[in-house]
C-alpha cells in the first residue's frame, strides 16, 4: 500500500507538467499578426498564464480591438497551437519523475487544465504522459474556469476522491486560488517568478518560489508524506 494513504494528486498541465507556454505564446503571436497586431510580447503573454484558453482569447480580442469573433479567434489560435504542440512539447524532467514515482505506488492521478480537451490529449500522448495520466478534465467541461474550483472538483469526482484528500500541483495564481477554493492542498511552482508574491500562492501548503528550478520529485513526495491526513 502507498505511504500516501488516500491521497490523490491532480496536475495542472501547462507550465506545471510541461513547458507549453512558448507554444501558446507563438500561437497567439501568429494569430494576432494575422489581424495586424504585431507588437504582442512575451511579457504580455505572461499576464495570461493560468487563465483558460477561451478567456485569454476574449481578453486579447478586447485589448487589441480585433473584429473577429472570440470563437473564430480561439479556433485559429488552437489550430496553430496544436501544430506546434505536436511538433515539440517539453516535459519538465523532475515532473516526469514525480508522475512515475506516484504511478509506481498506485496513487490516483488526474490532469485538470484550462486548455481544450483536444490540446490536453495531444500533449499527453505526444509526451507519453498519457500512460500514467488517464483521467483528464478540461475547463471546457465545467461551468467555470480557474480561479473557480470547478475543474479540480470534477477531477476529484472522477477519481472518486474527497477534496480534502487531493493535492493540486499548480504554476499559476488562479490555479492556486482554485485549489484553495476546492478545499485541496496545493504545491505551487510559480511559472512567472515575479508572481510568487501573489496572495493566492500564500494559500499553498508548499510554495517553491524558484519554480521548476527548485522542484524535485523527492521534495514533492516527501512533503506529500508529511502532509497526508491521518485516518
Amino acid at each position: 500500500m502507498s505511504t500516501l494513504g488516500a491521497t490523490s494528486v491532480i496536475f495542472d498541465l501547462d507550465g506545471t507538467l510541461v513547458d507549453s507556454e512558448p507554444n501558446y505564446y507563438e500561437a497567439a503571436r501568429q494569430t494576432l499578426a494575422q489581424y495586424g497586431v504585431t507588437d504582442f510580447t512575451w511579457a504580455e503573454h505572461e499576464g495570461y498564464v493560468g487563465i483558460s484558453a477561451a478567456e485569454t482569447t476574449a481578453l486579447l480580442k478586447e485589448r487589441h480591438a480585433i473584429e473577429a469573433s472570440p470563437e473564430v479567434l480561439l479556433a485559429e489560435k488552437n489550430r496553430r497551437y496544436l501544430e506546434l504542440a505536436r511538433a515539440s512539447t517539453r516535459v519538465y524532467p523532475e515532473m516526469r519523475k514525480f508522475v512515475e514515482l506516484l504511478a509506481a505506488e498506485g496513487v490516483p492521478m488526474a490532469v485538470a487544465s484550462g486548455s481544450s480537451r483536444v490540446a490536453i490529449e495531444v500533449v499527453l500522448a505526444g509526451t507519453g504522459l498519457d500512460t500514467s495520466l488517464r483521467t483528464v478534465v478540461s475547463a471546457d467541461e465545467v461551468a467555470h474556469g480557474k480561479p473557480a474550483p470547478d475543474v479540480f472538483l470534477e477531477a476529484a469526482r472522477r477519481l472518486g476522491a474527497a477534496p480534502e484528500d487531493c493535492v493540486v500541483l499548480e504554476d499559476a495564481a488562479p490555479g492556486a486560488a482554485a485549489a484553495h477554493a476546492a478545499g485541496m492542498r496545493c504545491i505551487a511552482i510559480p511559472y512567472v517568478a515575479a508572481q510568487a508574491d501573489d496572495p493566492a500562492f500564500a494559500t499553498a501548503g508548499l510554495l517553491l518560489r524558484g519554480g521548476q528550478a527548485e522542484f524535485t520529485a523527492r521534495t514533492a513526495y516527501d512533503w506529500l508524506v508529511r502532509s497526508a491526513p491521518s485516518r
